[in-house]
């Protein structure tokens, strides 16, 4: 399940990309089937040590073009080990509302994305997240690890963007069928995914995603400019510095 849209990306075979907390990996595994040398960075060491097992596999069983380069990285996203402009696209997908430094992780990956490259991010839409927020105090708690610190609008999260030398350049919102999941676990406990109406809506997603099926592929679609539950913003780094 994607929510970047890649070829609003730009992405293109043997272009660098750096998937910012890549969680599972599902956007690292894309760009890397698509033929992108591709490097899939998480603070947590299993999920990159499991990202690392899957690029190898694929490469293996031959789903990435031959000469298309994929690895694993664990780290810090408020310091990267990666040189200036190392990667022509970043991706950075619901990792911001974790992160307290929200400007300096920003800067960080404008630090490392080329002149004239592009950058996709994606965070919680503000009305879906609202509503999260309102039912779970566990969602958003200090205390609880990887909870959510802010909630963006459009807006400022565009300024956080702009604030690290980025142009923002158009957007949109995805997975309209996944905000009544997340408010039924928020309603019904975070830690209690075996009630049935969670387990039934998880059954459902996991259906939709495998089977793609054209009237649920039609009514997310529609239903994204109202309930879309992730807003999605690209922007681009100015080939000459201003």
């Amino acid at each position: 399940m994607l929510t970047v849209d890649f070829a609003r990306l730009g992405l293109r075979a043997g272009d660098r990309l750096l998937d910012l907390g890549c969680g599972g990996g599902r956007h690292a595994f894309e760009a890397h089937r698509l033929g992108a040398h591709t490097v899939a960075f998480d603070r947590n060491a299993g999920d990159t040590k499991d990202a690392a097992a899957m690029l190898a596999a694929m490469r293996l069983a031959g789903e990435a073009p031959a000469g298309a380069l994929g690895t694993a990285v664990n780290g810090d996203a408020l310091s990267l080990p990666f040189a200036d402009g190392a990667f022509d696209r970043v991706i950075a997908a619901e990792v911001l509302e974790h992160v307290p430094a929200d400007g300096a992780a920003m800067a960080e990956l404008a630090r490392v994305l080329r002149p004239g490259g592009t950058l996709a991010v994606t965070v919680p839409r503000w009305f879906p997240e609202q509503v999260c927020w309102a039912l779970a105090d566990e969602y958003h708690a200090p205390h609880v690890p990887d909870g959510h610190v802010r909630i963006y609008r459009r807006r400022g999260l565009a300024g956080v963007v702009a604030g690290a030398g980025l142009e923002p350049r158009g957007s949109h919102h995805a997975h309209a069928l996944h905000s009544p999941y997340w408010w039924l676990k928020c309603a019904l406990g975070l830690d209690r995914p075996d009630r049935w109406p969670v387990r039934t809506y998880h059954r459902f997603l996991l259906w939709d995603i495998t089977k793609r099926p054209a009237l649920t592929r039609a009514l997310d679609r529609a239903l994204n400019p109202v309930l879309g539950k992730s807003f999605v913003l690209y922007a681009v780094k100015p080939a000459v510095a201003t």
